[in-house]
């Protein structure tokens, strides 16, 4: 016989202790286990390490009091760019504002941007003929910060690049090198696409619309012949034009789509160690494209820029850097250089979030 007491029990009361029966009995099974990421195949050796520190150091020592870097004469035109260029290195080496051994120098680079937003959202000088580089890399630099503190500080001028960014992507889905919503080409755009995917990571309002019609754009580029993509569509392909298309699908979410394959492909058999016109440009884009591609393509790609890098790299003590260029590449100027090349070397301690899969 049932227990009277249960028989006697309101019908909504039944149903109550059921529910409660089931939840209990959930807790008591095994947990499903997550799908296996697989490991990353590349460490930072002992020597790269040294580098690595050596290069955060020389960086940090080049800091300006009013928190810049720039010291070369085309880095001097291009202050908040070089700036958050530096940031992003000491983001890859574990840093943050206030935090790990050179939290000081973060803290001063990120406050020396967050100065620099206007009202009308833009970050430094507006007149610059090449202004959108620079707004693009400020920006995903303040919003990796903001992602990994949520300052609340920083906030409102975050959103003001932002709300600019969206303002002036083209009727392509493109961005080019003015704030104005007129033609596009692929090294600018995806600048904006990686500040906005970052800056949605974060919290901040980021239409959808804005982000698809900026990956319509980009798979616009791709020429299907060689899988390598193009400066803008129908034009040739090139090494850092289909790094910077591939990784802004990525931080996008398309780490499995074939154009990207294919376009992973094209950069491993485009790679040359020095010659190419734009070397630490497209590499500062072809590192964390494939290192979200992951295993054997990312091993790969790694031994090869590692072994470049080393061989070029200058120790004094316990400082290193890079010249300014590489043969066959534009100079910009040492701290560009050095910035770039010590996050790809760092890129395997994953502290930059944007960059995880």
């Amino acid at each position: 016989k049932r227990n009277d007491a249960y028989a006697k029990t309101p019908h909504t009361m039944k149903f109550a202790l059921l529910l409660l029966a089931l939840w209990l009995a959930c807790l008591c099974l095994p947990a499903q286990e997550k799908p296996a990421v697989a490991p990353d195949p590349v460490r930072v050796d002992a020597a790269t390490d040294t580098v690595v520190k050596g290069a955060l150091k020389w960086l940090a020592s080049k800091q300006a009091p009013n928190g810049e870097w720039a010291s070369a004469d085309m880095e001097k035109q291009h202050p908040a760019a070089i700036t958050a260029y530096v940031l992003m290195a000491f983001l890859a080496g574990g840093n943050l504002p206030g935090e790990g051994e050179h939290g000081r120098c973060v803290s001063a680079g990120m406050q020396y941007l967050l100065d620099k937003v206007s009202a009308e959202g833009h970050i430094g000088n507006r007149q610059n003929g090449q202004y959108m580089y620079g707004h693009g890399i400020a920006t995903i630099a303040l919003a990796e910060i903001y992602g990994q503190t949520r300052a609340a500080g920083m906030r409102p001028r975050l959103e003001k690049a932002v709300k600019l960014i969206i303002a002036c992507q083209n009727k392509e889905g493109g961005w080019r090198y003015r704030p104005v919503a007129q033609d596009a080409d692929i090294s600018v755009t995806v600048l904006q696409v990686v500040a906005l995917r970052s800056a949605k990571n974060a919290g901040l309002d980021v239409p959808q619309k804005t982000l698809d019609d900026a990956v319509g754009y980009v798979r616009n580029c791709q020429r299907p012949e060689s899988g390598g993509f193009a400066y803008q569509p129908g034009r040739e392909p090139g090494y850092a034009r289909t790094a910077a298309a591939i990784y802004s699908l990525q931080v996008c979410g398309l780490y499995d789509d074939p154009m990207v394959t294919r376009g992973a492909q094209y950069l491993l058999r485009e790679f040359r160690e020095k010659g190419m016109e734009w070397w630490t440009y497209g590499n500062f884009y072809a590192a964390p494209a494939l290192y979200m591609q992951g295993g054997e393509t990312w091993r790969k790609y790694y031994d090869l820029t590692k072994r470049a890098l080393l061989k070029r790299v200058t120790t004094r003590g316990d400082v290193s850097f890079w010249e300014g260029r590489v043969e066959g590449e534009r100079e910009v100027g040492p701290l560009y250089t050095t910035a770039v090349n010590t996050m790809i070397l760092a890129m395997p301690y994953h502290y930059i979030p944007l960059y995880q899969r």
